[in-house]
């Protein structure tokens, strides 16, 4: 009896350590996980404050999507952001594994949607009509600077003058946002008085339509009207307190034509440029992170009344334009000996006269595919031409920057080819004639859904050439912030002298 009641002492107090055991076994435990919790990332974040993701979804298909041959490379001119040997394989793996990728169509729309909840807030300068809408031969009455666009609306020249008149949109929709009686449409951006109240200052000077216009210098002058513009243009600026508030950073000019601001670009680097690309600034004057690159307005008519009729279409391949070309347009006249013998390819000479534009017109709307093809710049009007046309557009230009390309994905219907593989003998033709029926209607469809980020209008509309580049410049205001705030850091401890006008020195490595 003894022995079991000492048997049965034993078992309980072995099943009690037991129970001891386990209990600051799981304390112990417990303890380190609330260490390790409280050690992590806060919990607090408000991620309705991150930055929105459908911006970048494009960029993050394109690493995993289906490329082809005629993919262009990434350009590296004029962007400061480099991917590094990593990235460049996992993007190569990706390559191989041959993920097909849809259109993100609708990430854009649910992008406007957000973008046009918050409205950009754009102070623009009261320049002397001589900089913007004299240039235009419009009177000014009363001293007003300002046309009375409720009645009539300085009217722009046609032709090519047309295809960059950026400016001149812009301006017409921030004086429209003013009116009383303003469309009820959301609104990309609005006009305010107070420059501390703004968040980009707008500088309406039309220096495409002044270099179009007035580049050449009378005879009795030593300088053009475009030359003495721009000088005044900088001493104007660089004496505004806004300018010296920011030192530029937070205006924005709009330079489309590409030698237009020839003379001032350098003094007004820091400023954010619209341009229709980089191909003739320097990477430190102009690049992809600081500016913004617009659309040309297309100079033919739209195909409003187009249907996805494959076999309606005779021409496969077509190009109407100048052939002979300097700098990195030497590819058209080599293309033009390897094509223009090809069955169902038009590939000639084009200018605007003689009904030029009449003629292109009826080309592209007849034709399958257009060619888009660099000349003395990377971009040119004819890729928009293509678009208005609904004629899928292929791009031969190593260099090229496009609008809105970091909520757009072009491959979904743009061809894109490289300049080394287009110059292979029969290369071109072959990828072309390879793309089947169901294929190019599918390129089709995203032409119609895509074409109406392209219209430049007055009054504007939701989702229009003039709302897309006002959103264009707000994906870029929280970069320009957080450049100020930097910059102000010590800002309140340096003693500083406002004696005179100062030039804005230049970046480094200017040349």
């Amino acid at each position: 009896m003894a022995e079991r009641n000492a048997l049965s002492l034993g078992i309980t107090s072995r099943n009690s350590l037991f129970c001891l055991f386990t209990i600051i076994s799981i304390l112990f435990i417990l303890s380190w996980f609330f260490v390790l919790r409280s050690t992590g990332r806060p919990n607090f974040i408000d991620h309705n404050l991150l930055p929105n993701s459908k911006f970048l979804a494009t960029s993050d298909d394109r690493g995993s999507a289906t490329h082809s041959q005629n993919e262009v490379e990434p350009s590296t001119g004029n962007r400061s952001i480099l991917v590094d040997a990593e990235e460049q394989e996992e993007e190569t793996s990706q390559e191989n594994e041959k993920i097909d990728v849809k259109c993100n169509t609708n990430d854009i729309e649910v992008a406007q949607q957000k973008e046009n909840k918050v409205v950009l807030k754009v102070f623009m300068y009261d320049l002397p009509p001589e900089f913007h809408f004299g240039l235009l031969d419009w009177k000014a009455q009363g001293g007003s600077v300002w046309p009375d666009i409720r009645s009539k609306i300085p009217d722009y020249p046609g032709g090519l003058n047309l295809q960059h008149s950026i400016e001149y949109w812009l301006t017409l929709d921030l004086l429209a946002s003013e009116l009383p009686d303003a469309p009820n449409a959301p609104r990309s951006a609005i006009r305010v008085h107070n420059s501390s109240d703004a968040d980009i200052i707008f500088v309406p000077f039309f220096s495409s339509l002044c270099y179009n216009r007035y580049s050449k210098a009378d005879p009795r002058q030593r300088k053009s009207k475009n030359t003495l513009l721009q000088e005044k243009l900088v001493r104007f600026l660089t004496a505004q307190k806004e300018w010296k508030r920011s030192r530029g950073r937070d205006h924005l000019i709009v330079a489309h034509h590409p030698n237009s601001l020839l003379d001032a670009r350098m003094k007004l680097w820091s400023a954010m440029f619209i341009l229709s690309d980089f191909g003739r600034y320097p990477p430190n004057i102009a690049n992809v992170d600081k500016d913004v690159i617009a659309p040309y307005k297309h100079v033919i008519g739209s195909n409003v009344n187009d249907s996805p009729d494959f076999d309606s279409r005779p021409t496969l391949l077509y190009f109407q334009g100048a052939i002979y070309r300097k700098d990195g347009g030497y590819i058209r006249q080599e293309l033009f000996y390897l094509l223009k013998d090809e069955q169902d390819v038009h590939f000639a000479f084009g200018s605007v006269q003689k009904d030029g534009i009449k003629k292109a017109t009826q080309g592209m709307h007849s034709s399958k595919f257009c060619l888009n093809i660099a000349g003395d710049t990377p971009s040119s009007n004819r890729l928009f031409d293509a678009i208005a046309s609904r004629c899928v557009p292929v791009i031969i230009s190593d260099n090229i920057e496009l609008p809105y390309e970091d909520v757009l994905d072009y491959s979904q219907f743009c061809v894109f080819v490289r300049s080394s593989d287009a110059l292979k003998e029969k290369f071109l033709i072959n990828l072309i004639r390879n793309i089947g029926k169901d294929e190019w209607i599918r390129m089709w469809q995203k032409l119609k859904e895509v074409e109406n980020f392209y219209e430049f209008q007055y009054p504007s509309k939701e989702g229009d050439a003039v709302q897309m580049i006002w959103q264009a410049v707000s994906r870029k205001v929280p970069a320009i912030r957080l450049k100020l705030n930097k910059y102000r850091r010590f800002s309140s401890n340096a003693v500083r002298s406002d004696r005179g006008v100062r030039s804005v020195p230049s970046p480094k490595n200017f040349c």
